[in-house]
């Protein structure tokens, strides 16, 4: 399967269109959401030039000493903001790390004074004094499309464009930068990062420098993803399946190694992972809840389910 094979939408029909281009894109990404999980979008309105410039930033702090790397990981954040060194992350129900190393930013809190709990400050490299600030200008571009889209789902939902605003507004959304080291040992596991959902509402990711990224369709079978060139990658998450009673789905993919010959290789990949603020209800939509689809999900609020996520994943303890 290529890219070809999940649905490409247009977001520039829905920001800037008319009535009749932005029902379409509606139609569409529900549909892409509905039945794949994963939809490509091109026009999303992050500059190509600033995710080339954070890439290039990402890469320089992934080249530093692993002792200077290693001074900005803070464990009492779970991984939330700063470094995590390798195997450090398990994917939920597998016993093997995944074969990465990360670096978390999160929300630059404004006009509000909310517990530190929830938002911890964010980290900075004084090795790369613009790698927060590139960071925070892509972290707010991802954000911006981010809305556009949660206004696109809502209409589709039927419960209102801007039903989603007010839970997004500094909300806790988290911009990742990862890193695959070269595979150096024969690995334990055929992939990069084992098969998971993500935990979000939606999941926003730029093309990773190398393939490897891929989804379980609903044959059960690994199809690759690769965005076209300008496209990003969208995905539903866990939490917005769970709003949504299994409406949307929250699709299975996993990162796989490269063939033997390229393990020499690093691959690097961005996703923005769009949460809401903690205090939002999970609870399933009425409009999602028929007598052929009864409530799947017990109620729980965003940051109650992000809390026992990031236990199940190693990244916090009980």
């Amino acid at each position: 399967m290529s890219f070809h094979s999940i649905p490409v939408v247009d977001l520039n029909e829905f920001v800037n269109g008319n009535d009749t281009s932005k029902h379409h894109f509606v139609n569409e990404l529900g549909k892409a959401f509905e039945d794949v999980g994963f939809v490509s979008v091109k026009n999303h309105g992050v500059p190509q030039e600033l995710i080339d410039e954070y890439y290039d930033a990402v890469k320089s702090f992934f080249s530093l000493p692993t002792e200077i790397k290693r001074g900005y990981e803070i464990p009492e954040l779970a991984g939330q903001r700063g470094y995590t060194s390798f195997g450090k992350e398990t994917a939920k129900g597998y016993d093997a790390p995944d074969l990465k190393e990360f670096w978390q930013m999160g929300q630059i809190v404004e006009g509000e004074n909310l517990p530190v709990e929830h938002y911890p400050d964010n980290v900075r490299v004084k090795e790369l004094p613009q790698f927060f600030d590139l960071g925070t200008k892509l972290y707010q571009s991802f954000e911006n499309s981010g809305r556009h889209l949660l206004q696109a789902i809502a209409i589709h939902l039927g419960i209102g464009e801007f039903y989603f605003n007010k839970h997004v507004h500094n909300g806790n959304s988290i911009l990742r930068a990862i890193h695959y080291p070269p595979i150096v040992s024969e690995p334990r596991s055929a992939v990069r990062a084992e098969q998971h959902e993500d935990i979000n509402l939606i999941t926003l990711l730029v093309g990773a420098s190398a393939e490897g990224l891929q989804l379980l369709n609903r044959q059960k079978v690994w199809m690759d993803i690769t965005a076209p060139e300008g496209c990003i990658v969208v995905n539903v998450g866990d939490m917005l399946q769970r709003l949504t009673n299994n409406k949307l789905k929250s699709t299975t993919h996993r990162v796989v190694n490269p063939p033997r010959e390229k393990w020499h290789t690093s691959r690097f990949s961005i996703p923005f992972f769009m949460h809401p603020r903690s205090e939002m209800r999970l609870d399933c939509l009425p409009s999602c809840v028929t007598e052929k689809y009864p409530i799947a999900y017990t109620p729980i609020s965003a940051g109650e389910y992000l809390n026992e996520r990031l236990i199940e994943i190693g990244l916090k303890k009980k």
